[in-house]
């Protein structure tokens, strides 16, 4: 016998969680559909609380054995997405794409004890920024942790780093298509709420975790079209760009909770009600990497998404503006 851990994304508000339950099953057997109580979850009222969760894609559980994740979206009784089911306006939207859009998110994240980020004193600040990113910062164990388990798992991480503040840190998953980076996110989102607990250590995903003279947490998205990975690949490039500069607040309206206090222009960030794009600039909205600049092809770097933000939406709303 197995145990299936079966995964799926809340209807909370105003940022959205995860939430599981475990199936025992025959191991030779898939993950049927199965329902849940909709009335407890804030997707549905008590007097017709079921909804259906309709496993997506399966992982092997890294932190305990003989158990599999099953990574599931939501449905009403009738079989039909559920208000909250985000991941399926990006199901159709990629049946009738054709540019082959790719995909990376930076993931950074705030790990806290005890009511403060990892590795603060009790009862003061500790030292200012500068010493901490990719250098010495807290909390390592933790995230080389949450690195192997998603080796271990399938997700397609390709690097952590210490991030700017003392106790945050960044995970990347990516480039891959749109949903398969957004659900290696939300189970790498999960797996790192599991082994903070053991830790007792709690994982924040706000976009400003402590106020002041620190940086806040976002979750840039690098995304490429067939197109901008070919040869003159920089002029496809500039066109998306002038697109989004375009819709600059459609996109701030989805792009997570609480941005406005992460976008203030400064902590590598560009003002939430301008639009700016640059090479190597990180306080832009949308930035070129140095690399692609030069070879003329590549991809770019949307540094607006927060935190908190969910990646189906990020996803959509990227090649909603860019692709059509």
């Amino acid at each position: 016998m197995h145990k299936f851990e079966y995964i799926w994304v809340d209807g909370s508000e105003p940022t959205r969680q995860v939430r599981s339950k475990t199936r025992i099953g025959d191991k030779n057997t898939e993950a049927p559909m199965w329902s849940f109580d909709g009335s407890s979850t804030n997707q549905a009222p008590g007097n017709d609380s079921d909804c259906v969760l309709r496993p997506v894609r399966m992982y092997p559980n890294p932190i305990e054995r003989d158990c599999f994740l099953v990574l599931c979206d939501v449905l009403n009784v009738d079989e039909t997405p559920h208000p909250s089911n985000t991941r399926a306006p990006l199901v159709e939207m990629m049946m009738s794409n054709k540019d082959d859009p790719w995909f990376g998110m930076e993931q950074e994240y705030t790990l806290f004890k005890d009511g403060r980020p990892f590795g603060w004193p009790t009862d003061s600040e500790p030292s200012a920024q500068g010493d901490y990113y990719c250098g010495r910062n807290k909390g390592e164990e933790i995230a080389r942790m949450h690195m192997d388990a998603c080796l271990t798992a399938g997700i397609s991480l390709s690097g952590i780093n210490s991030e700017v503040m003392l106790g945050q840190w960044e995970y990347q998953i990516g480039a891959v298509d749109p949903l398969k980076v957004s659900d290696d996110l939300w189970v790498a989102r999960w797996l790192l709420e599991k082994i903070g607990s053991h830790y007792d250590v709690t994982v924040s995903l706000d976009p400003k975790p402590i106020e002041g003279d620190w940086n806040g947490a976002g979750c840039h998205t690098n995304f490429s079209t067939k197109e901008m990975r070919e040869e003159g690949g920089i002029y496809a490039i500039h066109r998306a760009i002038e697109k989004l500069k375009a819709r600059h607040k459609e996109h701030i309206s989805v792009y997570g909770e609480g941005n406005s206090r992460r976008l203030t222009g400064d902590h590598e960030t560009c003002s939430i009600t301008d639009f700016k794009a640059g090479v190597s600039d990180r306080g832009c909205s949308v930035r070129i990497p140095w690399q692609v600049d030069r070879d003329k092809k590549g991809y770019l770097e949307d540094r607006r998404p927060s935190a908190n933000c969910d990646p189906y939406v990020v996803c959509q709303r990227l090649i909603k503006t860019i692709c059509t």
